[in-house]
Order: C-alpha cells, then sequence, then structure tokens
C-alpha cells in the first residue's frame, strides 16, 4: 500500500504532510476549539492511537504546538516541547495563517527557534487555517542528547 493510499488523485493526507508513520507516538500541546479537528483526527488514525497530552511521561516522536500569537513566550514552549522529543523527533509548531486570528510572524518562528535550539527545516499549509513550521534539533545537538 503506498504512503497515500486513499489519495488516488495524488493529493497527501494532512498526515503525510507532516511525515506521520503509523505507531508513531504524537504529543498534542495548546490545542484549542479553533484547531483543525480534520487534522489531529488525520493524524489520530495514523498512528492508530490517541494523541498523548502534555501531561504524559512517555517520549514522543512528534510534538504537534498548537501556538497563537497571544499564548505566551514562545520560546518557553518550544524548550518545553524539546523535553518528552526522541533524539530525531519533530516538532510540529502549529499557527494560524496570515489574516488569521492570532497569526505569528514567520520572522518571530526563525528567531525564536535557534535559541530554543531547534532549526526550522520547512514550512507547509497543515490545513485550511493553519500553517505548520517543521523543526527539528540540528544534527550536531541530537548526537549529544
Amino acid at each position: 500500500m503506498s504512503a497515500t493510499a486513499g489519495h488516488a488523485d495524488g493529493v497527501k493526507s494532512p498526515a503525510d504532510r507532516l511525515g506521520i508513520q503509523p505507531g508513531m507516538v504524537v504529543m498534542e500541546i495548546g490545542y484549542d476549539d479553533d484547531g483543525a479537528v480534520d487534522l489531529r483526527d488525520a493524524v489520530a488514525e495514523r498512528v492508530g492511537d490517541d494523541l498523548v497530552d502534555e501531561d504524559s511521561d512517555e517520549v514522543v516522536d512528534v510534538v504537534m504546538l498548537w501556538w497563537r500569537e497571544d499564548d505566551g513566550d514562545l520560546f518557553d514552549a518550544l524548550v518545553n516541547a524539546l523535553t518528552p522529543l526522541a533524539d530525531n523527533g519533530v516538532v510540529w509548531l502549529l499557527t494560524p495563517k496570515a489574516g488569521r486570528s492570532g497569526h505569528v510572524e514567520p520572522s518571530d518562528i526563525s528567531e525564536v527557534a535557534p535559541t530554543a535550539g531547534l532549526q526550522q527545516t520547512s514550512s507547509i499549509s497543515a490545513a485550511q487555517d493553519w500553517s505548520g513550521a517543521r523543526l527539528v534539533a540540528p544534527k550536531a545537538a541530537r548526537s549529544k542528547r
């Protein structure tokens, strides 16, 4: 079965766009009523289990961090997202798209991420109203963790 099974038209599912694989452990932080239900449902379906919340003690493969401009200190949130993350894990910083309430400027992300020990590797349209920034620890830092 291909990675895009069920999507014969070549359109990737939300879970595909995030690189989610079956069996991964995905933590979700900051989800609220304005979040993209379709995205989180697709991720849960792909991993075959519920998403874990930020109170979990599990080591996770992916952190989905829903973040809005007025949510507080982005640096602190990114540092906290690193705590449960596996060595080769990914933080998906999900922010409202431009023109939406709570939009976070991409320059803010690119400024804060390296200070928190992360580098941005890509950006995607994660859902209708949400953008995603893929953040990882630099390779040198991962080998020291």
